[in-house]
Formats: structure tokens, C-alpha cells, sequence
């Protein structure tokens, strides 16, 4: 029976990856939260990596701004942790699936960012993400993935979509930047391809390396907002544009976060699907239990 570990088992991408695994008879799975295991303890690592045939990593800091504060706190679970998760899947010869972002990418683009486009990282969460890539890549030539996505949304922790939805109760109008553009990512569909692609690394099927993992299409922080308002039942009017020069922040954000998603098929999985079509499957799915599910 292959042996799995999902660190980061707490979060809102890894309680969906405990969620979709459940079903899989076939695997041996070990939920790690981070009161299990810190990735940032070396001898922690090797202790619990050695008995997994493949890691899926979605341990991370993820506090933007407070990495600008602190970078080195940042880079050493983002970038530290990781290359000591490589570190022992090299050793004990498990595949590793890192998490990654769009963050390591510059954000100046005008199209699509294909998996191999040159990275650099604008604010002090993409440098440390990227120390982690670079680990991979590193120790895991053969064996390692990284998987980049971004503006995720989920039933699981703070995310875009909640935030709007709690400030739809106390707002009449709310002013949403209309300068940034990316891709919403349900976090629970992003769970299901994890868990495909990690199938098909163990069987060879999928080259290792970089790949993309966000919806199709794409949107501003305003269009993404006012969707979720329509969907919700609310007046989208209720949502006004603004700029990201209004609303200053301590991490300079990425204009251009779309990513091109052409790895994908050279592995036999598809892509994810539109960014639209995705979020009304969010809100019309009875599970995982959501923000937006009201009692």
C-alpha cells in the first residue's frame, strides 16, 4: 500500500487534501499538522519523511505582509522547511509535491506565464517561496514537483471570498481593487489535481518539475467580488473599483498573476477548469461545508 504524507494538514488546502484522500482505500495517509511535525526541524523530518512513499507539502508561511516584516522567519519555513523536506526524500527516495505561487513570478506580463518563464519575485514571501523551489529542484531532480498556484479560496481559513461575504453584512458598499489580475482557485479543486498528479509520479507517468495549477480564464479582485455577490444573492452594484495605490501595503503585489497551464496534458491530466464555472460548483457543492453555506 503506497504510504502518503500531507503536511500542513491544518490548513485550507490541507484539510481539503484530508478531505478528497479519505477515499482512497488504496493509500495509507498521514495528516500532518503543524503541531505534528515542523518542517523547520530536521530531525523531525527525516524521522516521519522516511516512512512515506510521497509528500505532499502545503506547510507554508503564508502571511504576506508580516514576511516583508520578517523575511528570515519567512524563508525558514518556505524555503528552509522545504529543502529539509527534499533533503529527506532524497534520502529515503519519496516523491515530493511542493506547493508554490505566482509570487515568484514578477507580475509584469501580458499574457499567460508558462511554467518555465524566468522568475522574479517582487516582495519578501515570493523570495522565500522561491528558496524553496530552487531546493527541489536542487535535491530532487527526478523526483520533485512544484506546483505554482494562486488566489485561492476555500471552506478552510481566511480567504477572499469569506472576507467578502462577512463585509457584505457590515458595508453597504464595498471598494474592490480592478487593477490586479489572476485566476480564483477553489482550494478543494486544487486538491482533487494534487491528488491526481501525485498518482501519476508514482507511476511514472508525470515528469517532474514545475507545473501551473490554477483555473482557466481569468478576472480582476472587483470582477471576483462581484461574482461572488451575484452568487450569493446580493446586489453586485454593491461593489465599487478602485486602484491599488488607494489601499498601500507593506508586500507589493503582484498586476499579472495568469498562469498558463501547459504541462498538464504531457501527463494525461487536465488542467483545471474556468475560474467562473468553478466558483458556482463552490457555492452549489453541499461539501466541504463553506463561508458562504448560511444556516
Amino acid at each position: 500500500m503506497t504510504r502518503l504524507l500531507v503536511t500542513g494538514a491544518g490548513g485550507m488546502l490541507g484539510r481539503d487534501l484530508a478531505t478528497v484522500l479519505r477515499t482512497r482505500s488504496d493509500l495509507k495517509v498521514t495528516a500532518a499538522t503543524r503541531a505534528d511535525l515542523d518542517v523547520t526541524d530536521p530531525a523531525s523530518v527525516r524521522a516521519v519523511v522516511g516512512e512515506h512513499d510521497l509528500v505532499i507539502n502545503t506547510a507554508a508561511w503564508t502571511n504576506v505582509d508580516g514576511a516583508e516584516a520578517d523575511e528570515a522567519g519567512a524563508t525558514a519555513v518556505n524555503g528552509g522547511g522545504v529543502a529539509n523536506l527534499a533533503s529527506a526524500c532524497a534520502t529515503s527516495g519519496a516523491r515530493l509535491i511542493q506547493l508554490s505561487t505566482d509570487y515568484v513570478l514578477a507580475g509584469d506580463a501580458r499574457s499567460p506565464y508558462p511554467e518555465d518563464a524566468p522568475t522574479a519575485p517582487v516582495n519578501a514571501y515570493g523570495r522565500g517561496k522561491l528558496v524553496g523551489e530552487q531546493a527541489v529542484a536542487r535535491l530532487l531532480p527526478d523526483t520533485g514537483y512544484v506546483v505554482r498556484t494562486a488566489w485561492l479560496y476555500g471552506a478552510h481559513g481566511p480567504n477572499f471570498v469569506a472576507t467578502m461575504l462577512r463585509l457584505a453584512e457590515q458595508r453597504e458598499h464595498i471598494d474592490v481593487v480592478d487593477d490586479q489580475h489572476g485566476q480564483p482557485t477553489w482550494s478543494y479543486r486544487l486538491a482533487e489535481q494534487l491528488v491526481a498528479l501525485a498518482d501519476c509520479a508514482l507511476d511514472g507517468r508525470a515528469a517532474p518539475g514545475v507545473y501551473h495549477s490554477t483555473c482557466a480564464g481569468q478576472t480582476t479582485w472587483y470582477g471576483l467580488a462581484r461574482a461572488v455577490f451575484t452568487l450569493a444573492g446580493l446586489d453586485p452594484d454593491r461593489i465599487r473599483p478602485t486602484t491599488s495605490d488607494r489601499y498601500p501595503r507593506p508586500a507589493p503585489r503582484p498586476a499579472y498573476s495568469v498562469l498558463g497551464h501547459s504541462r498538464w496534458a504531457a501527463a494525461g491530466l487536465p488542467s483545471l477548469p474556468d475560474w467562473h464555472a468553478t466558483l458556482v460548483d463552490a457555492f452549489e457543492s453541499p461539501a466541504p461545508p463553506a463561508p458562504w453555506k448560511v444556516a
